[in-house]
């Protein structure tokens, strides 16, 4: 997709499919469009605030359900000093404005508004489906019990395994590489009544696969069963946790038993078990499931040289570590939209401020090397 001209910052750019908030109100849910291969054609919908903020309350509360009603993704933008009506933000999918330092967590400040519309379109146009399902996604898990929401997303995720978005991402990663020849993932310690748990795969930046998976939920157990034993988990070498094992991705045998071992074997239903006795410590690079897992913890403490981010989108797929549910209960569904749309990463100070950590340290961690620290190895 040819980016369009984004204008000055608050302007909107050319091209994008905008509807005016009075139209909306004399219109049923603006459909969404499909062409004969069933792909989206038009999944983005843009509405200006502003125009919004002058209908009467009545012509409001009609383009606000024709905008709930709606199953393309919505965007409210409010351009220079404008703020998105209170009923508009809770309507949308996701806020944006140009103005600095917007408090609201309904809404995303962005330093120029046409290249963030720009960008998402261009996102959505790469990847409908996932977009899409993301969206949609977001929309109910706020609703849910944490194990209903986390089962909504499995499904999802899943069924993107076998989209054509995802085979396509696939192929362009080219063979896995060789597997990681080391046995163990995790070490830990216990010290009193703290259980301390370190990833331990520093050479591949804590990067999450099949086998660390089952040695954090051996890891935590002891924890589910003692009520007095706190955990504190930390990363070893530059980055507590990249993500998912890419070289994994597109491993399960079918999208059906991807679904029932992503909610029998996960460790987010663990970590929200237990949450309240469970502080992460992260540093560096901190992306899918480096970022999921974390926001399921009672506190979060942050480096200073923390970024943390959502890839998913850009393979054709949604997060799937549980942060369709952590990061939602954390900072809203508005900037999990944003950040899994978009797919930008958020300093340390952004994550405070939003609620995605709760402190952020003076200092980042002292190195770990890893395995030749002490502690119990878990595979």
């Amino acid at each position: 997709m040819q980016a369009s001209d984004p204008g000055t910052p608050g302007e909107l750019p050319p091209g994008l499919p905008t509807l005016h908030a009075a139209d909306l109100a004399e219109m049923p849910p603006p459909p969404l469009t499909l062409d004969p291969a069933g792909r989206p054609v038009d999944p983005l919908l843009v509405v200006d605030a502003g125009e919004f903020a002058e209908l009467p309350p009545p012509v409001r509360s009609r383009a606000v359900a024709a905008l709930r009603g709606s199953r393309r993704a919505t965007v409210a933008v409010a351009r220079g000093t404008d703020r998105i009506p209170g009923d508009l933000a809770q309507a949308v999918d996701l806020g944006l404005t140009a103005a600095p330092g917007a408090a609201d967590a309904r809404t995303v400040a962005v330093p120029h508004l046409g290249e963030a519309l720009d960008s998402l379109a261009e996102r959505f146009a790469a990847t409908p489906l996932a977009a899409l399902t993301y969206v949609w996604l977001l929309r109910q898990s706020a609703g849910l019990p944490v194990p209903a929401a986390l089962s909504a997303e499995s499904a999802a995720y899943s069924t993107l395994l076998a989209g054509p978005e995802f085979a396509r991402w696939l192929a362009a990663r080219g063979p896995a590489r060789e597997p990681d020849d080391r046995t163990h993932r995790v070490v830990c310690t216990r010290v009193g009544d703290v259980l301390h748990v370190r990833l331990d795969r520093p050479a591949r930046r804590n990067a999450v696969d099949a086998a660390m998976r089952d040695a954090l939920v051996a890891a935590l157990t002891p924890a589910e069963w003692d009520p007095n034993l706190l955990v504190e988990i930390t990363g070893a070498g530059p980055a507590f946790s990249a993500g998912g094992d890419l070289d994994e991705f597109g491993s399960a045998p079918d999208p059906a038993r991807a679904h029932v071992v992503r909610l029998g074997a996960g460790v987010a239903e663990v970590v929200h078990r237990i949450r309240d006795r469970v502080t992460m410590r992260v540093h560096g690079t901190c992306l899918g499931a480096g970022f999921e897992l974390p926001c399921f913890a009672g506190r979060v403490l942050a480096a200073p040289d923390t970024r943390l981010g959502l890839p998913e989108l850009a393979m054709g797929l949604i997060p799937g570590a549980g942060g369709t549910v952590s990061i939602v209960r954390r900072a809203g569904r508005w900037r999990a939209a944003w950040l899994g749309l978009s797919g930008t990463r958020v300093d340390a100070g952004t994550a405070h401020a939003w609620g995605l950590v709760d402190e952020v340290l003076d200092a980042a961690p002292a190195p770990v090397d890893g395995a030749e620290q002490s502690g119990t190895q878990a595979r």
